[in-house]
Parts: structure tokens; C-alpha cells; sequence
């Protein structure tokens, strides 16, 4: 298990955008558990929506993303931090929501490795709430 303050020492992301709180497990170049505990405290509930709490899409697309993130940099380099090296977004594909994200909820991540060239990493995220699967997407990313 890794705890949000070795989280922060891999992800650049900080507070209101560092969306994962804890890595379950992980097998090095393989796939990673991971996990979100959703809050009403959570800044974006203000606005999406007021009179109806939900989790924004993009934002747990981007949980996964992070989710992936930190597998990349568990499958390199150990000295690599978030001072040496970036993730970057390059794509987004076959993203689904399949059930609203709203506070009280416990994000668990599972992303795989699909391909991995050169420094391009292709994942496939399945994020799920008390078992039953509330979002997919496949996702490429750049390591910096």
C-alpha cells in the first residue's frame, strides 16, 4: 500500500486536483488498484450541481489518468519524482459513465497497461463504486 504523502512525492498534482488518496496495490509494468474517497467537501460539488451532488466526468477520467500516472513512474526509474519527470495527456478513447459519482463514495481504479512503446503508455482505467463499474476509458499518455 502506498499513502498520499509517497502519492505526492510521484504526482506534480496538489490540492484541489491530486484525485487519488491511496495506491491499493500494483504489479510493476503490469496494472495498479487505487483509490478516491469522494467527499461533500470536495471543491467542484459547489457548482456541479448545487441541488444535486455529482462528480464531474472529466474529473474521474483524470483520477484514472493519475491512477496511471503513478503506475508509469512505479514501473521506471525508481529516483523518479515529480521534480524530474511529467505525465502528459495525449488521448482519450472509448470513455463511458455508467453511474453518477456523488459524495460518500470510495473510487476504486483499476488501470492496466495495454502497450507500452518508447516512453508512450496506453492504459485501460475501469473505475468502480461498491463493486459495480461507474466509468471506463482507454487512455494515452507521454512520459517526460
Amino acid at each position: 500500500m502506498i499513502g498520499i504523502e509517497e502519492i505526492k512525492k510521484i504526482l506534480p498534482h496538489r490540492y484541489p486536483f491530486l484525485l487519488v488518496d491511496r495506491v491499493l496495490e500494483y504489479e510493476k509494468d503490469k496494472w495498479i488498484k487505487t483509490i478516491k474517497n469522494v467527499t461533500i467537501n470536495e471543491p467542484f460539488f459547489v457548482g456541479h450541481f448545487p441541488h444535486q451532488h455529482v462528480m464531474p466526468g472529466v474529473l474521474v477520467i483524470e483520477a484514472m489518468a493519475q491512477s496511471g500516472g503513478i503506475l508509469s513512474f512505479l514501473s521506471i526509474d525508481n529516483n523518479a519524482t515529480n521534480e524530474t519527470r511529467n505525465v502528459y495527456f495525449m488521448q482519450i478513447d472509448k470513455a463511458k459513465f455508467r453511474k453518477p459519482i456523488i459524495p460518500g463514495d470510495r473510487l476504486e481504479m483499476h488501470i492496466e497497461i495495454l502497450k507500452r512503446k518508447l516512453q508512450v503508455w496506453k492504459m485501460e482505467g475501469k473505475c468502480f463504486v461498491d463493486g459495480q463499474l461507474a466509468a471506463e476509458a482507454i487512455m494515452m499518455a507521454k512520459l517526460d
